[in-house]
């Protein structure tokens, strides 16, 4: 029951982490999960004419004496972005591998996150569970318009990277409220200056992106869409609630004191 109980506790600070996060961002805190990435708000300015794609994506983060890689699947449209991630394959992040175990017995290893700025909400899904949660984005530049970002490009040198030819650029965009955000970018000069790589260190945490098979074409319109027959939550803590209750043989929660 306690290693089960866990298993929810990581899973659950997954989740909201994922919610919430966004590159640069915290890569851990609460229960100490990863969190997954969304590309809207600055990062979104970062991939120049390059508005629709799909890649396999690598996040490593750093910080609170924690190294962290998180592989997944990446799809981008327009501002909606899809993450899958596989709890499985995760290195690093201080996870006791029976959690891990108890996370696939559940269902609960693998999240899709997929991101809609102009709905201004996060789908957070679990097919093994056959479930999601439908959140407020709580990011608010994530909602902010392409007009309300500028963009200052320095570069930096050359580099290789993955096997691309790639110019090293500081990138600094800046809001419509004057709040700078700083990256580096390699830029690939055979993938229309696809952003092949990305470090932030936004906060006091390191974070790096590496994306590989980069396809510059537009992603199935059905990617940013939470499957029909998922039940749908208002709330993670609604879907852990219930979907553990039922797993645990209708075992509630006990009684506050």
């Amino acid at each position: 029951m306690k290693k089960r109980a866990n298993a929810i506790g990581w899973v659950l600070g997954l989740s909201l982490l994922s919610a919430s996060a966004q590159f640069g961002g915290r890569p851990g805190g609460g229960m100490g999960g990863p969190q997954g990435p969304q590309f809207s708000g600055s990062i979104a300015k970062l991939f120049g004419d390059n508005s629709a794609f799909s890649a396999g994506l690598e996040v490593q983060m750093q910080g609170n004496n924690m190294n962290m890689t998180l592989p997944g699947k990446m799809a981008y449209d327009q501002g909606k972005s899809r993450f899958e991630m596989d709890m499985s394959e995760m290195k690093g992040g201080q996870i006791p591998p029976e959690t891990v175990a108890h996370m696939k017995s559940m269902g609960m290893d693998k999240m899709t996150t997929i991101t809609i700025p102009d709905k201004k909400s996060v789908f957070l899904i679990y097919p093994g569970m056959q479930a999601y949660a439908q959140m407020a984005l709580p990011n608010p530049d994530a909602s902010k318009s392409s007009a309300d970002f500028k963009v200052e490009t320095t570069e930096l040198g050359k580099e290789t990277v993955d096997g691309h030819s790639c110019v090293k650029n500081k990138v600094v965009v800046t809001d419509n409220q004057g709040k700078p955000h700083e990256y580096t970018v390699w830029n690939a000069t055979d993938l229309k200056k696809f952003p092949v790589k990305l470090e932030s260190n936004e906060g006091g945490h390191p974070m790096t992106m590496l994306f590989k098979d980069v396809k510059l074409s537009k992603p199935d319109a059905s990617l940013f869409e939470p499957p029909s027959d998922f039940k749908k939550y208002d709330s993670m803590q609604s879907l852990m609630q219930e979907e553990m209750m039922k797993r645990m043989g209708g075992m509630g929660m006990p009684p506050k004191q």
